[in-house]
């Protein structure tokens, strides 16, 4: 009946899951979905504890403490121009734990009983092997995401000549190195080995690819967090861990998918490290610049928003980081009151993450429906008369139209310079997280207003007001 019981109570708890996912995908019932999800994994926790007959519950309890207290406090320092960042870790964290699971079951087994005789313990030993590769994988090639993310190391493509090659002999010889274990599994070489080529492995498939195309990686990272998880709940003979490790891997990979058809990239060369190819062609910025920016005051800008009709405003990473989002939906309402219309260009990476600006936007309570997805905005700033890009770099440069040499090239843009006017707010003419000038900046059609991304929206609503 015990038995009976628990299947049921992780039934309960995949049905959770999957209600949270769904709810996840709407801004609506976002916050429903994070708090089915959350109760569901209460409920498997629980029930995991029971169902193992732990007696001795310290150690268990401190660790929850200890994570609730780190959760707690990184949940009100982070801000949202780091959540990019906190999402690659927290996938490497999840590749590390499932890694940590399978490596505690193999030394366990080695010291204790041994494995099963027969296919059940060669099946047994290549689960954890897999586990412990795709979890190491994981957890260093999430490390090189956040690294990149916080600038730790440059955002431009590292790697050299023959780097696909080399991460193809990695892989080979980790997937060897778990059929060795497999026929001999007391060798504990083959089980360490296969853990080093592995970590390898997950810094040289990430290293080569560009900050442009960051976003995709973090969804493909998130995507292997859950395989490695659903590995583990093999290795554990968990099912909910199964489950929910499944749910996540298949979620990730659909989204890695919708990512790289949204900026015209191939899945295989994610999951090969063979994207964002250094550029050859890309001019430098002065070239591009010299004697051709043209810049504005916020009060020229308030001025020319006074005639406007159609004015669409472009989010981007700057916008985040002078947290000028309220700013923003007031600049929108003064617009509105003055009698023309307001929308939001959203690039499905913009801000490094996807879904990063609706999130941003959400906060300012910028109603969902004139948040527009770049294929239906694209159109529009035909009869556009200002486009504000605020902070967006890579996602507006035409380099990826029209420079076949650039790194980004066929990355789908914004197409904000067939604008009437563009009015790009930056801090100075320093290049976006993939390193490359933008020729934007230096269209005939574009005012550049050099300063705090908030401050400038404030002034500019100001102007606008007074006007």
């Amino acid at each position: 009946m015990l038995d009976i019981g628990m299947d049921l109570a992780y039934l309960v708890a995949a049905v959770l899951f999957v209600l949270g996912i769904k709810g996840l995908t709407r801004p609506k019932t976002a916050v429903r979905g994070n708090l089915l999800s959350a109760t569901g994994m209460l409920v498997a926790v629980v029930v995991t504890l029971i169902d193992k007959n732990i007696v001795s519950f310290d150690m268990i309890i401190g660790g929850a403490v200890l994570g609730g207290i780190i959760g707690f406090v990184v949940a009100k320092k982070v801000q949202m121009t780091a959540m990019p960042q906190l999402v690659a870790v927290l996938n490497g964290f999840g590749g590390g734990a499932s890694l940590g699971v399978a490596a505690a079951s193999y030394l366990q087994s080695l010291g204790g009983a041994g494995f099963a005789p027969g296919a059940l313990g060669v099946i047994t030993v290549i689960t954890i092997a897999l586990t412990v590769v795709i979890g190491s994988v994981t957890l260093t090639g999430s490390l090189v995401a956040f690294a990149k993310l916080q600038e730790i190391i440059p955002g431009q493509p590292i790697g050299f000549p023959g780097m696909t090659g080399f991460n193809g002999l990695l892989l080979i010889g980790s997937l060897a190195l778990t059929v060795m274990l497999a026929v001999e599994p007391s060798n504990t070489l083959y089980f360490w080995a296969a853990i080093s080529l592995a970590a390898i492995l997950g810094l040289t498939l990430v290293l080569p690819i560009g900050g442009a195309d960051m976003p995709v990686v973090i969804a493909l990272l998130n995507s292997y967090s859950g395989i490695a998880a659903a590995f583990a709940g093999f290795v554990m003979g968990n099912t909910v861990l199964i489950v929910s490790g499944s749910l996540v891997g298949a979620s990730g990979l659909i989204l890695t998918n919708i990512m790289c058809v949204a900026m015209n990239r191939s899945l295989p060369n994610v999951l090969f490290g063979r994207m964002g190819a250094v550029s050859e062609g890309a001019g430098a910025g002065d070239e591009i610049y010299e004697g051709k920016i043209t810049s504005a005051s916020p009060e020229e800008v308030g001025m020319l928003l006074e005639t406007a009709q159609k004015v669409i405003i472009v989010p981007g990473f700057g916008m985040a980081l002078s947290q000028a989002q309220h700013a923003v939906r007031e600049l929108a309402d003064a617009i509105e009151r003055n009698g023309g219309e307001v929308l939001y260009a959203i690039h499905p990476v913009a801000g490094r993450m996807p879904g990063h600006m609706n999130v941003l936007l959400a906060e300012a309570e910028v109603p969902y429906e004139k948040l527009i997805e770049m294929e239906r905005i694209n159109p529009q700033f035909d009869d556009c008369d200002v486009a504000i890009v605020l902070g967006a770099n890579d996602v507006t440069n035409p380099s990826a139209r029209e420079e076949k040499g650039s790194p980004i090239y066929g990355m789908p843009i914004l197409n904000v310079d067939k604008a009437r006017t563009v009015v790009v707010i930056k801090r100075s003419l320093s290049a976006g997280f993939a390193g490359l000038p933008n020729p934007l900046f230096a269209l005939d059609n574009t005012l550049m207003v050099f300063g705090d991304g908030k401050k400038a929206v404030v002034d500019i609503t100001t102007s606008l007001e007074n006007g």
